[in-house]
């Protein structure tokens, strides 16, 4: 990955850019306003931006923070920036946070033809924890289940 690249959190201000990410990675993206939601109403949501060199948000990762278990609801980095290590930072930057307000499990829920993905949470020491048959809207493709102790 690129030194270059700095990690912060979202707000309010970065939403567009962050939706126009999610609508080029996504085949069923959130809304816009779910977003907003995310960083003004939902005291769960936590959102990790990657920075570029230019200040340009490369990608993000959200992530619900409930009791002590944290749930990745959603993870892109745009295209000129795959295959630099920016998604494992993403990852990596939402554990530590996670880690940080006494969370004691990660979770995630991946397309079971997504090999690309689960090879990087795998990587990071992610387990099987099962298919959720159907999971996917768009074509009902099943998801697999992912988790980590932290």
């Amino acid at each position: 990955m690129s030194s270059n690249v700095i990690f912060r959190k979202m707000v309010s201000e970065d939403v567009p850019v962050v939706y126009e990410i999610e609508l080029a990675t996504f085949s069923t993206p959130w809304t816009l306003d779910s977003f907003y939601y995310e960083v003004h109403e939902n005291q769960y949501a936590h959102y990790v931006l990657a920075i570029d060199e230019y200040n340009n948000i490369i990608g993000f990762c959200g992530m619900w923070m409930v009791i002590d278990a944290a749930q990745i609801t959603n993870v892109a980095v745009i295209d000129a920036a795959r295959g630099r290590g920016i998604g494992e930072g993403l990852m990596r930057e939402a554990m530590r946070i996670a880690k940080d307000h006494s969370m004691e499990v990660m979770s995630l829920e991946v397309r079971v033809t997504n090999t690309v993905a689960q090879n990087l949470y795998r990587k990071l020491d992610f387990q099987d924890g099962g298919i959720r048959k159907g999971y996917y809207t768009d074509n009902g493709e099943d998801a697999l289940v992912m988790w980590v102790n932290l």
